[in-house]
């Protein structure tokens, strides 16, 4: 009875921790700079070129996002899988008076060092 009740109270206090972390996760794959930023990797011809479709953001997202008010910023590293291949898309934004402004929008392939700039016109 007894290391069943230990074995209970464990599993309990995993799936609580996996909760929260699948929580803080959602947060942020609901925010803009994240949807925004995966948008745009989804769409750019080089990025799905390289990865292959469809391109998908990961599970474990790093980085912040801190809002106050209509400001903001926002610095991310988002992993991206694709038929052809993975990356992680690297995010540095601001948010002024509501709208979020990007300086970063960079993807670094797994399989290649070059990495994509996804602010840059497409030639």
């Amino acid at each position: 009875m007894v290391p069943t009740g230990c074995l209970s109270a464990v599993a309990g206090v995993v799936g609580f921790i996996a909760l929260i972390i699948s929580f803080v996760f959602g947060l942020v794959k609901a925010s803009t700079p994240y949807k925004q930023a995966l948008a745009r990797a989804q769409a750019d011809p080089l990025v799905i070129s390289r990865l292959g479709t469809p391109i998908r953001g990961g599970f474990i997202v790093s980085g912040n996002i801190h809002r106050s008010g209509s400001t903001g910023r926002a610095s991310l590293a988002i992993p991206l899988e694709g038929s052809r291949g993975n990356g992680t898309l690297y995010v540095e934004a601001r948010q002024a008076g509501g709208t979020w402004t990007y300086s970063t929008l960079t993807l670094q392939p797994d399989a290649s060092g070059e990495r994509i700039n996804l602010l840059k016109p497409t030639l």
